[in-house]
């Protein structure tokens, strides 16, 4: 493709390594959501991600998962089981998403928490836009992303960062959420780049129009052969 307009990256296993996220971020949640939840039950904000997270424990088919019950919004034990069957099985939950971000908004506002960036993500972002604009699109809440990139190890890094995209925008394996960034970023799909290594999350991109390109980092999951989405090691190579 021609000089992308756009640079649109996943965060883990692309931008940092996978685990920062299963090692420290995860286990960092987990340990707070308790305290949390009986400190912050009430606040207007959290109060929103409980509703939303009852609408989705009511919408669950797995079997053996936690029921609310109710409006399952102020039992603080049940929503607590809830949460961490959802992160045991590595839910993309969108109410899970917001709580576990203003979880870690406190760690990383009190120093507990700092994120870990591969070394060639600074450079690329500051020489990327110089030219073009740079988007994030994780499960992770666009919240939780802005403060990923402001307290890392690099520096902070949001300067340089247009946008910011999440599950609100739709599922990271459905063309139409790519579709929905390229008109929030106001371009079109073919002037997108999106970097990933997530397989399906580039065949979505892909259906949609945009350029991919198949992230290869340390500790990734091997992505295996059946795949046509060009491979990169590092951001030198774009």
């Amino acid at each position: 493709m021609s000089q992308p307009k756009v640079y649109l990256l996943d965060v883990e296993g692309t931008v940092a390594p996978v685990s920062f996220v299963t090692e420290t971020l995860f286990p960092y949640a987990r340990r707070h959501f308790a305290r949390f939840l009986h400190v912050h039950a009430k606040d207007p904000a959290v109060l929103d991600d409980l509703k939303l997270l009852a609408e989705e424990n009511r919408a669950e088919t797995a079997e053996g998962y936690p029921t609310l019950g109710g409006a399952g919004i102020g039992d603080e034990l049940h929503a607590f089981y809830y949460v961490s069957w959802l992160m045991d099985h590595d839910r993309k939950s969108t109410a899970l998403k917001s709580l576990q971000g203003k979880i870690w908004k406190a760690g990383y506002e009190r120093g507990e928490l700092k994120s870990i960036l591969f070394d060639d993500v600074a450079e690329a972002f500051a020489r990327w836009s110089r030219d073009a604009r740079i988007a994030i699109y994780s499960s992770g809440s666009a919240e939780a992303q802005e403060l990923f990139f402001r307290h890392s190890n690099r520096g902070d890094l949001t300067p340089t960062i247009s946008g910011y995209f999440d599950t609100r925008t739709g599922p990271k394996q459905a063309s139409a959420s790519y579709a929905a960034i390229a008109a929030e970023m106001k371009v079109a799909p073919g002037d997108m780049l999106f970097f990933s290594d997530m397989v399906p999350e580039l065949d979505a991109a892909r259906e949609a129009g945009c350029g991919t390109r198949l992230m290869v980092r340390p500790g990734n999951a091997p992505a295996g052969e059946a795949h046509s989405h060009a491979v990169v090691e590092s951001f030198e190579q774009i």
